[in-house]
């Protein structure tokens, strides 16, 4: 029998741990690249189609909230299918609205196709829920993290190349109308390549799939009682605001720094990227520090940790509201950007150790908690009486009273199946 890996070793493929541990963020990076590659191109979006604020707003709104249903859905399917199954499906149905939103002529189709992608966000469940079955309870945090940070990166990374794609088609001879359209078929790509990859590399736990070890027949039944857990709303509150900011950067930046700062779509894709491009380190650095601050203090220090993140993340957005050039935009984003993405980490750090019979109906309601997060923002950057700075300053404020509500929030982890060494570093106990 092969047991979760106590070690990561980056670059390795030579076990079935680690193959998967590759294609699993790599599968949510392309599914992310999908996911927000209209983010970029939304100046030219907006001029074709003629959208004004109000309704720029609800498709931010859209592109979010499809994703809340379907990472409470897609966390229990990987309880029942396996989180390979879960993925392939997935990645197959969601490469569909990819490749054929350029079929939109107007708002409301744009929109209802914006709504249809969202759900391939429901993504990140199976990262978080695929990885935790391959490695050890001590390292569980900090695999989570870089998975879900270089996943996260397709923010970064969609934000900076589809401008390029989108030049390269209009330097063909194509008109921006045009340009647009044609350029997401490139993530739709990507998604049954890695879908072949996923099915062809993957299993579901090191000694096998679901379906040949049985397991899926002991999860038929939905534990529901996970819903009275206090600590998981506390957790699902946390990454709305870490998370849900996220998604809410990615999806109105470009806007922002062409309209607040004058910057051509090109420019304003780059700035944008950089905030996404700090999930290259930082997602895993919040995991990595909840995993070494956990030995020493247990699940009450991963809790004060979670809450400094959200605490300097609010001081920072409050800070990037305030710039008055773009220079000092810059420098306040890549400060709240850092403990964003470090908070996601730590929030991830928690969520295996709550409830392990359950992992992934848990880490679907946390997951969703981001995206619900994202959605309501989206009000905020919707409204016409309400500007995008006064928007950011308010969800400064939000963040922080929240990091108030964790530090008070006592974690504790499932005893049922786990107890810590003389250590405090977390083992399986059987």
């Amino acid at each position: 029998m092969l047991a979760p890996l106590n070690k990561i070793k980056l670059f390795s493929l030579d076990t079935i741990q680690m193959r998967t541990f590759h294609i699993t963020w790599l599968m949510f990076f392309v599914c992310f690249f999908g996911w927000f590659g209209l983010a970029p191109l939304m100046p030219t979006i907006r001029t074709d189609l003629g959208l004004s604020k109000a309704q720029i707003g609800n498709i931010i709104i859209a592109s979010v909230s499809g994703t809340i249903i379907a990472r409470l859905v897609i966390g229990r399917l990987c309880d029942t299918w396996g989180p390979r199954k879960t993925a392939v499906r997935l990645l197959l149905a969601g490469s569909l609205p990819v490749f054929l939103v350029g079929l939109s002529k107007d708002y409301t189709s744009f929109l209802l196709f914006r709504l249809a992608i969202s759900v391939i966000g429901g993504s990140f469940v199976i990262t978080q829920f695929h990885t935790s079955l391959m490695f050890a309870p001590a390292i569980k945090g900090t695999a989570n993290a870089i998975t879900g940070g270089w996943g996260n990166l397709g923010g970064g990374v969609t934000n900076m190349v589809m401008p390029v794609i989108f030049a390269a088609i209009v330097g063909f001879g194509y008109t921006k109308a045009e340009a647009w359209r044609y350029a997401m078929i490139v993530p739709g790509m990507m998604m049954l390549i890695v879908a072949w990859l996923y099915y062809r590399y993957t299993k579901d736990t090191p000694n096998g799939n679901f379906d040949e070890l049985g397991r899926h027949k002991n999860n038929a039944k939905t534990d529901w009682s996970v819903l009275g857990d206090w600590r998981i709303w506390a957790l699902t509150l946390a990454y709305g605001m870490c998370f849900g900011m996220e998604i809410t950067f990615d999806n109105v930046a470009s806007l922002h720094f062409v309209d607040t700062f004058h910057l051509s779509q090109g420019s304003a894709g780059f700035w944008a990227g950089i905030f996404g491009f700090m999930n290259l380190f930082a997602r895993a650095l919040g995991g990595y520090i909840s995993d070494r601050v956990g030995a020493r203090s247990g699940m009450k220090g991963k809790g004060r940790l979670l809450a400094l993140m959200l605490l300097a993340e609010g001081v920072g957005l409050l800070l990037f509201a305030q710039a008055g050039s773009l220079v000092v935009a810059i420098i306040a984003m890549l400060s709240f950007a850092l403990f964003l993405k470090m908070a996601n980490g730590a929030t991830y750090g928690i969520v295996p150790f709550l409830n392990e019979k359950n992992a992934g109906l848990v880490s679907g309601i946390v997951g969703a908690g981001g995206n619900m997060g994202g959605m309501l923002f989206g009000f905020l950057f919707k409204s016409d009486s309400i500007t995008y700075v006064q928007a950011f300053t308010y969800i400064g404020l939000i963040v922080i009273g929240v990091s108030a509500i964790i530090v008070f929030t006592r974690f504790t982890r499932s005893s049922a199946t786990t107890a810590p060494t003389a250590a405090g570093t977390p083992i399986a106990v059987s």
